[in-house]
């Protein structure tokens, strides 16, 4: 999932949550449990982010990228669309849903060479709410 923040610079907690919260109610409750995010200030309204969207948040320790092993993966698959230092306010949230499709969209040997997106649907499917699931 990539979000667009506002185009304050730099973004503030208020602006983060906000934004974090708008997307993350996108998706459906049962695949909304929990979040691990990094020491940056942006998260620091984290507990509001947590009442709002109902999820978990944790935070690795300083200087502990191992910690959160996926999500340095994924800025590496980020990192192939938008290179490290690219301006992003030129990049709609379409554009960038776009681009998270594709790298959602790619085959992981963690989930027996299915892709996330694969993984999501199915498990939409054998929810017990599937019916009423937002996506």
């Amino acid at each position: 999932m990539l979000i667009k923040l506002p185009e304050f610079k730099p973004a503030s907690a208020a602006n983060v949550m906000y934004a974090f919260s708008d997307k993350l109610l996108g998706i459906a409750a049962p695949m909304r449990q929990s979040m691990t995010y990094d020491q940056g200030r942006e998260l620091a309204m984290h507990k509001e982010l947590s009442r709002r969207t109902q999820m978990a948040v944790y935070f690795c320790d300083p200087h502990s990228p191992w910690q959160w092993g996926s999500n340095e993966d994924t800025n590496g698959l980020v990192r192939q669309h938008l290179p490290k230092g690219t301006d992003l306010s030129g990049y709609s949230q379409e554009q960038l849903d776009a681009i998270a499709d594709q790298i959602s969209d790619r085959p992981g040997k963690g989930l027996g060479v299915r892709s996330p997106m694969a993984v999501y649907r199915e498990l939409l499917l054998i929810s017990p709410q599937h019916s009423t699931l937002v996506h």
